[in-house]
């Protein structure tokens, strides 16, 4: 058996595309995924099954799509992905004064030309970026809310999903435990 993690694209922000963490819990155990934890609102969910991570995918974006009526992205990870998404960041050393965050933006795929096109062209003041696989680093050195470059994440379209640093780094440690 393997440790997942499914990240949710686009759910419980703003006030739409609402689930409670209990209702997909349970509609996670009653697709046969086991050892299930969700973790925040965003959309976190931890488990454990045999199966491939895109047939898992497939399955967990119907059984939302079923049971919620909701269109979402699913992106999973293994618990050793989510591992290495955390060593492989070049900015986990850099010091964070107030206002300066890390996110990681997961991908279903590699990102495509356009992508890394936009971010490359995009306004970034000091803000920085790392495209490494299926992850883009994101170092905002300004609140999150008045980077130009952050304004292009909604631009990576429904095969990304963005985590902040901490709740990657909470999410390897829950993992570890599971």
């Amino acid at each position: 058996m393997t440790i997942y993690i499914a990240l949710l694209r686009g759910i419980n922000v703003s006030g739409h595309n609402k689930i409670k963490m209990t209702d997909l819990k349970n509609i996670c155990e009653n697709m046969g995924l086991t050892h299930v934890k969700t973790y925040i609102q965003s959309g976190n969910v931890l488990f454990k099954s045999g199966d491939e991570p895109k047939v898992l995918r497939q399955r967990i974006e119907e059984g939302i799509q079923s049971a919620f009526g909701i269109s979402i992205t699913v992106v999973i990870r293994t618990a050793d992905e989510v591992e290495r998404i955390i060593a492989d960041c070049p900015y986990a050393g850099v010091p964070l004064e107030k206002g300066h965050s890390i996110h990681v933006s997961c991908l279903t795929e590699a990102p495509p030309q356009k992508v890394v096109d936009l971010l490359a062209n995009s306004e970034r003041n000091r803000d920085e970026y790392h495209i490494h696989g299926c992850e883009i680093y994101f170092l905002f050195r300004q609140s999150i809310s008045d980077s130009k470059l952050a304004k292009n994440l909604q631009k990576l379209g429904n095969t990304a999903t963005t985590r902040n640093w901490n709740t990657m780094n909470k999410l390897d440690e829950l993992a570890k435990a599971l």
